[in-house]
């Protein structure tokens, strides 16, 4: 999806039982524990070993994007109806089972054996496309129900990887690591394509798909390689309908928190009612060469990887909350860039380019800032499931974006939609700027040992 949050910070504040209200209120045994001294992130073995892990999965299924649909079309023969159903089966687990996955991860003392396990699945799954191909038994079916396996996988392991952060990364590096997951995921946008279609021409689609089972296979043995101890104290369950709905309550009840979740289900409906024109928008309004359209997408992820480096050094200078407030201003640039275009096919193109840049930045800047301030905020304990309830909430809003979207061009047109979507997209401001993470405005969860939270804006540097 070109401009949403996906894992949200998620994608991705609550009162936490007993009294504690913050990560500074109440620190927990699930933390890594402070030290005066920190080594650099990229110097840490085991964060080296999490970020490699992520970074080879991610690449894998980006592969598969490719593969899959590849293998259903050309060797399969699939009707529109079956491609459909494969298409929705990758994103039916996390409506299905999303909110289940946060309760689960809550009530677990370590979550690397569960991530591991999630990895192990996805790579027998992914493995039984090629070896059915290679019998003569593979079909489009078989293809639905690997992406619903994979699909569901990847939803408990999402759910396990938000808190298992924590374990590994010092609280005063959250950011920084944060940033380095989105910038790999921007490699894997901008590389996975291009690596998908050649190992498909070298390979064909099923082998290209055993590429997939060996990245899976690769990420957990580099979990399993990992050292640091996870001493989690699980949340006492009271039921999975209680814990989720714990999980829902806190989400919607604390300021900064309900103030992150409805920017983020605000950013991503409108951002998919943008994607669902978006193609037929440059071809047919624009007149944007067909050739050119996937360089113009791929500059998302180049802006990524800038938006990472250039996040990270920004929120140690001036808090996660302020890089925060910024980035979400410059969501709507690229949506009225687009709507009001006009003139020569080089003026567009380079105004595009500028624009596509700048978003993946400004997304990659506000999902890492909003991943590190859900950890700063949330209790140890409800982690999990605040996580959960925000990944289910802004990517449960996607398939309602995009069908708003193209109903609305049905009536009133490509360019109406484009425009629609930048003043829907502006939304997303008041959640932020009314909340307690703007300077001045804050709250009783604040954070003290953010500067951003606790301290005056600091005078713009002189030099």
């Amino acid at each position: 999806m070109k401009h949403s949050l996906h894992e949200s910070a998620p994608p991705r504040d609550p009162i936490a039982p007993g009294g504690a209200t913050s990560l500074a209120d109440a620190a927990s045994p699930g933390d890594a524990p402070p030290a005066p001294d920190l080594t650099p992130l990229l110097k840490q073995r085991d964060y080296r070993l999490l970020w490699t892990a992520r970074t080879i999965s991610v690449t894998g299924s980006e592969v598969s994007k490719l593969a899959v649909p590849l293998t259903a079309v050309t060797l399969l023969a699939a009707s529109p109806m079956e491609m459909g159903l494969l298409t929705g089966a990758a994103s039916l687990p996390a409506l299905l089972l999303g909110l289940q996955s946060g309760a689960i991860a809550d009530r677990l003392s370590r979550h690397r054996p569960l991530m591991i396990a999630c990895e192990l699945v996805s790579c027998a799954a992914a493995l039984t496309v090629p070896v059915a191909w290679l019998l003569g038994v593979l079909n489009a079916f078989w293809l639905i129900v690997v992406a619903l396996a994979i699909g569901s996988a990847g939803v408990f392991f999402r759910a396990a990887n938000f808190p298992h952060v924590a374990a590994i990364v010092r609280p005063e590096q959250r950011t920084e690591a944060m940033a380095g997951f989105h910038a790999s995921y921007s490699v894997a946008s901008v590389g996975g394509p291009g690596l998908a279609g050649l190992l498909v021409q070298l390979l064909t689609a099923p082998l290209a798909v055993f590429t997939e089972a060996l990245s899976f296979l690769a990420s957990a043995l580099l979990l399993r390689s990992i050292r640091t101890p996870e001493k989690n104290e699980p949340a006492p369950s009271r039921g999975m309908w209680r814990d989720v709905t714990e999980g829902l309550r806190v989400s919607a009840t604390n300021p900064v928190l309900r103030a992150l979740l409805g920017a983020g289900v605000t950013i991503n409906f409108f951002a998919l009612a943008y994607t669902a024109v978006y193609m037929l928008y440059m071809v047919n309004t624009l007149g944007i060469p067909r050739g050119l359209i996937g360089a113009l997408i791929a500059l998302g992820g180049v802006g990524g990887l800038i938006g990472a480096w250039i996040t990270t050094r920004a929120a140690k200078r001036y808090g996660e909350n302020r890089v925060l407030l910024v980035s979400v201003l410059f969501f709507p640039i690229e949506f009225l860039a687009v709507g009001l275009l006009s003139g020569p096919l080089w003026w567009k193109l380079a105004l595009l380019t500028l624009t596509g840049i700048v978003t993946g930045g400004v997304v990659v800047a506000f999902a890492t800032c909003m991943g590190a301030i859900v950890l700063r905020e949330t209790a140890p304990e409800l982690r999990g499931r605040v996580n959960a309830t925000m990944t289910f909430a802004v990517q449960g809003v996607m398939a309602l974006g995009g069908l708003a979207g193209g109903a609305l061009a049905e009536f009133a047109g490509l360019r109406p939609v484009i425009l629609v979507s930048a003043v829907g997209i502006a939304l997303s401001t008041v959640w932020i700027w009314t909340s307690p993470l703007r300077p001045g405005r804050r709250h009783r969860f604040a954070d003290p040992t953010d500067p951003a939270s606790t301290q005056p804006s600091p005078e713009p540097s002189k030099s």
